[in-house]
């Protein structure tokens, strides 16, 4: 299925009014294909839903996580630190619209927020959005590096004197953690995987 059919499918059970989901989809669409933009776009949102396919049944709101995964990334500037509360304060505005109830905009607000800090949640829905937003560190060798380039394009702005101290730093964050993934799933899927591709990363920079 493609983006823009789920989309209009997530939507149905709340509005039956076709303009505005086109207009709630041509936003989503407009703002991941904007300029500058080469991995925080609409494939991303793609690879995710991927993610999601083989553990669907263990999501237990998969219409909460969808308009959470449609919104993460919906603002996205390389200079900016606010993205996540920009992207789910839009996500706030836009589902009001939708005639969501509060309690629902609350949830996928708080499962924006969480991909800010990536932090272990005992929200096990928030766990799954966190490990499939960072599977593609888990991937085989060449995804991964594509995927380093794609970041790197996005952060242009800053020379290599900046840019390296603080992807190492990064990097270095996650191995030092516990476990990169949060469940077991993906632990199970990518953990092994994304620590080797993390120190290839890091011996490169």
């Amino acid at each position: 299925m493609n983006l823009k059919d789920r989309f209009v499918q997530l939507c149905f059970p709340f509005t039956k009014d076709q303009d505005l989901i086109a207009r709630l989809w041509k936003e989503i669409e407009t703002k991941y294909t904007e300029k500058g933009r080469y991995y925080h776009d609409l494939l991303h949102i793609e690879r995710m839903f991927e993610e999601f396919e083989a553990i669907k049944d263990s999501i237990s709101n998969f219409s909460l996580i969808s308009f959470a995964v449609f919104y993460h990334d919906v603002i996205y500037d390389a200079t900016s630190k606010s993205n996540e509360e920009k992207s789910a304060s839009t996500a706030e505005k836009r589902l009001t619209e939708l005639d969501l109830g509060k309690e629902e905009i609350a949830i996928i607000s708080a499962q924006i927020l969480a991909t800010k800090s990536h932090q272990n949640s005992e929200n096990l829905d928030i766990n799954y959005l966190l490990d499939a937003d960072l599977s593609v560190l888990g991937k085989d060798w060449e995804t991964y590096l594509d995927y380093t380039q794609k970041i790197r394009k996005e952060y242009s702005i800053y020379p290599d004197f900046l840019y390296k101290p603080g992807r190492k730093k990064v990097l270095r964050h996650f191995l030092e953690l516990e476990s990169i993934f949060k469940t077991e799933y993906f632990k199970g899927k990518y953990e092994v995987q994304a620590k080797e591709n993390i120190e290839k990363e890091l011996q490169l920079l």
